[in-house]
């Protein structure tokens, strides 16, 4: 096993490997009651017990590939932004079903692989503006931020102000105010898996004052394979020319989130050769966009490389056993489906107008909450006094979670992007790229007034 996972050239040893594997897992391990939570949202016909399966499934299966064809400590699961998208740009937002919503990320993974396999990856990837990457990270930062706060009843619809606080007297909403002070509290102190110990101590805290019902059972062996497949069969089906922009806003946040992971990991582990590149790389890529199909053919959303993979480098993985001990940790987690069922349950409270009624699902809020602040704080890399670069930063972290919808987040940030450039009389200046996807993007937000003229 040293000789194949290459322990003495990177210098470590296998119970180095399994302790970093378990850092990473208990990192990452609140997605398999946050994917559920999302995917399962009110409305999008996606059951929790389903989707669990799949994210566990999906997450262990990329995991362990990146493990053993890459050698690689980084690990993958369903990606915090890429299943809001499916869920509330996708289903909710454009009225796809689940099965279309899953097609959709699964011809995003096929042209992400493509790209791997044509080196086009970098090409690409060198043709947006570091300033447009950060913007969108963090305007999915505060989308996901917004959905914890409306998840958890914090912030409701108000007809006067459009916004307002929520009923801080009900049971629920109280749940996911304590259920934040505590994971922020967590997080603070750099409490290993904080989040994931939010998510378990404020469900357990809601079973004991008797808002959040008891399990039947904690474990259960009869998995729900409902959603596997769907995707695939589907795929015709989205393959129209009005998808494009949505399958785009993938593709951008699925692409950049991984280059940006697997460079950061590669750095913390001292990785990476002269040029910044980890060992390996096509290899890495290739593995992440499989996921992607993989994720969607599983009904999971795009799974994709971690972030938090960087606390079991820090513990001193280096190689890919690393990834493959956190798949079998997601393997071992299955039969705890009711458990994420109940936690990810959504509860009736009394709504801001006389005799509605809105769901909450107040303890998986705090974490959406939490995993938004962290995904704002790459903000600070934006030049904030250069026009060219701040004015479509600025409209992108605007417009994405004010609009529901990550997509037009991105439309607005390339359009102003290009126009900019022209304006100032630097064409030049962007990629060629850059006009032809603000004009796809343009084309998107008149192609309804085309439509009505054409008709």
């Amino acid at each position: 096993m040293g000789g194949f996972f290459r322990f003495s050239e990177r210098g470590t040893n296998a119970r180095t490997e399994i302790l970093a594997g378990l850092t990473t897992f208990m990192t990452m391990a609140y997605i398999v009651f946050v994917n559920p939570a999302i995917l399962g949202t009110e409305g999008t016909g996606l059951p929790i017990p389903g989707v669990f399966f799949a994210t566990c499934v999906a997450a262990a299966a990329a995991c362990i590939a990146m493990g053993l064809f890459a050698n690689f400590p980084v690990a993958l699961a369903s990606g915090l932004g890429l299943n809001a998208i499916v869920a509330f740009t996708l289903i909710l937002g454009l009225g796809l079903s689940w099965q279309q919503a899953m097609a959709v990320v699964v011809v995003e993974g096929v042209l992400v692989t493509v790209l791997v396999l044509t080196n086009l990856r970098e090409a690409v990837l060198n043709a947006i503006p570091m300033s447009l990457k950060f913007a969108i990270a963090v305007g999915i930062g505060l989308f996901i931020a917004f959905i914890g706060l409306k998840n958890g009843g914090i912030v409701v619809q108000n007809p006067d102000t459009y916004l307002a606080l929520g009923d801080l007297t009900q049971g629920p909403v109280l749940l996911a105010v304590s259920g934040l002070v505590l994971t922020l509290v967590l997080v603070a102190r750099q409490v290993r898996g904080g989040i994931l110990a939010g998510i378990v101590l404020t469900g357990v805290s809601g079973m004991v004052f008797g808002i959040v019902p008891l399990p039947d059972s904690v474990v259960d062996f009869r998995f729900d394979t409902s959603t596997i497949g769907g995707g695939v069969l589907a795929v015709p089906e989205v393959l129209q020319i009005s998808l494009i922009p949505v399958i785009f806003a993938l593709f951008m946040t699925d692409f950049f989130d991984t280059m940006g992971t697997v460079i950061a990991v590669g750095q913390e582990g001292k990785l990476l050769d002269e040029e910044g590149r980890p060992p390996r790389l096509k290899r890495i890529l290739l593995v992440d966009s499989l996921g992607a199909i993989g994720g969607g053919a599983m009904g999971a959303s795009s799974v994709t490389s971690y972030i938090e993979s960087g606390s079991g480098v820090a513990e001193g993985g280096r190689t890919g056993l690393t990834s493959v001990v956190v798949g079998l940790l997601f393997l071992l987690a299955l039969p705890f489906a009711p458990l994420v069922a109940v936690f990810g349950e959504s509860l009736p409270i009394p709504g801001p107008e006389q005799g509605q009624q809105i769901f909450v699902s107040p303890v998986t809020a705090p974490a959406l909450i939490v995993v938004g602040y962290l995904m704002i704080t790459t903000v600070r890399f934006i030049p904030w006094d250069r026009v060219d670069d701040a004015v479509p930063a600025f409209l992108t972290i605007l417009t994405l979670p004010l609009t529901f919808n990550i997509a037009y987040g991105i439309g607005f940030g390339f359009i102003s992007y290009a126009l900019i450039k022209l304006a100032k009389g630097r064409p030049a200046e962007a990629h060629p790229l850059m006009y032809v996807t603000a004009a796809l993007f343009a084309l998107a937000f008149i192609w309804p007034a085309l439509q009505g003229l054409l008709s």
